[in-house]
This record gives C-alpha cells, structure tokens and sequence, in this order.
C-alpha cells in the first residue's frame, strides 16, 4: 500500500487482499469474529491491544516476524490506539529521548545535548 498517512485498519486490509485472503477465510485462520474484523478494517473499531491476538492477526496474514510488514502492522496498532510500541518503551534510553522527538515533531528545537544523545543512538543501531 503506497501512502503515508494509512491506519492499522487499512493496512490490515491491504495485507489480507495482497495475500489473497478472504474475510472468511482470515476469520477461520486466527479464531476471529468477521464482522469484528469488518470494523476493525474500515476504522469503526480499534486494533486489538493484546498482543497476543495481534501475533495470531499476523501469522494468519502470513506476516514475517521481524518483517518491514510486522513492525509496520504492530507500530500502526500502536499508533492507532494512542500509544507507544512496548519495544520503544522498554528501551530506557529511547524513552529519555522520547521529550526532544516529541518537541522537533510539534517544530520545537531540541537542545543541543539531546540531539547528540540522538545521533549516538542512531550510530549504535
């Protein structure tokens, strides 16, 4: 799916039809309630929260752990219900820097000690 401002719901959709999955066929693979999953697609309800349930939503899809796919469908669950991905959060020291991302995405300056920590992040990865 080309775009940038695409929800979980639209990418989910994306993923099943790429795959040639059918609703039905996605509902019967991952245990799920197809008129649930028809929300879910068109945006009238929010991505699950367990993760659980998103794995199984994954592995029904064909989705490859540690894909683009995967972190792309896990960061848009996120996303879509507001908050940050356990993984970021679980790192102390991306969660530090989590106040200088926030202020340069609302086109605030970071200090100058915050974007040095930033740049020896992205060097270490």
């Amino acid at each position: 799916m080309v775009g940038e401002n695409r929800t979980f719901g639209e990418f989910f959709k994306f993923l099943r039809k790429k795959n040639k999955i059918t609703l039905r066929e996605f509902c019967l693979k991952a245990s799920a309630d197809p008129a649930n999953i028809s929300r879910l697609e068109r945006g009238a309800m929010p991505p699950p929260q367990d993760t659980d349930i998103l794995e199984r939503y994954a592995k029904a899809l064909d989705i490859k752990n540690g894909s683009d796919d995967w972190y792309t469908f896990f960061d848009l669950a996120a996303a879509d219900r507001g908050i940050i991905p356990k993984d970021i959060m679980s790192d102390s020291e991306a969660v530090r820097m989590l106040p200088a991302f926030f202020r340069t995405l609302r086109g605030q300056k970071p200090t100058e000690e915050e974007m040095k920590n930033l740049a020896e992040k992205i060097k270490k990865k």
